[in-house]
């Protein structure tokens, strides 16, 4: 168990100053310049209302389909059918 431990302790830390030798590698590098140009994109998934009214037409769909199991069972309870029988007994006896 105490190996195990060592073994993952000596793994962590070999990765750990690998991690550290590539920050100080980049750091220590010239500067670039970097130009970033923002285009202004006419995605239509890419406005927020567009998932507002999306989200909104979901949880009505959800609503529905799951809603609707509920009003079957209620409907079916006032579907009762009544039965009338009238006996007639014979009084010529």
């Amino acid at each position: 168990m105490n190996l195990k431990m060592f073994v993952t302790l000596l793994i962590f830390n070999v990765i750990q100053v690998a991690l550290w030798a590539q920050e100080e590698s980049s750091s220590t590098s010239t500067t670039k310049k970097v130009d970033v140009s923002v285009e202004n994109s006419s995605n239509w998934y890419a406005s927020p209302w567009v998932w507002v009214i999306g989200a909104a037409v979901f949880i009505l769909l959800l609503v529905a389909l799951l809603g609707g199991g509920r009003s079957r069972t209620t409907d079916s309870a006032s579907d009762r059918v009544t039965v009338t029988k009238t006996v007639e007994r014979d009084t010529d006896v």
